[in-house]
């Protein structure tokens, strides 16, 4: 196996209209943390609850959203954490879906269309 010096860390790049917007969104909407901003390449970053995770958007005239790698939070309650995001206007894409005895699962966007999804499982494993 090839080793390539991995770091340890993934950035998901994504793009968004307003860097500004986007920042506020992720922090007062998913409780994300800031980690910068950099005027000068419309570059920002937010820390996940996932160690090493971050989300990095850059700020695009026609932010290209759609078919892709969709990032999946994993959550120990996913019927609040749903409410949770409906009541700050959060759509997502129809019911919840549950794989009964496996998982429960629930697409999202946000303002720009970036898809994601909250995962929890109910799967005994182990």
């Amino acid at each position: 196996m090839p080793d390539l010096g991995y770091a340890g860390g993934i950035t998901i790049s994504i793009q968004v209209a307003d860097l500004d917007k986007a920042l506020a969104w992720y922090g007062d909407v998913l409780g994300m943390e800031t980690l910068y901003k950099v005027d000068e390449i419309a570059w920002g970053e937010v820390k996940t609850a996932t160690a090493g995770v971050q989300i990095g958007m850059g700020q695009a005239e026609s932010p290209k959203v759609g078919a892709g790698a969709v990032p999946v939070f994993d959550v120990t309650d996913i019927d609040a954490a749903r409410s949770q995001l409906e009541s700050k206007g959060v759509r997502f894409d129809g019911d919840t879906q549950v794989i009964p005895e496996l998982v429960k699962l629930a697409t999202f966007y946000d303002p720009d269309g970036n898809t994601y999804m909250l995962s929890q499982t109910l799967a005994q494993m182990g």
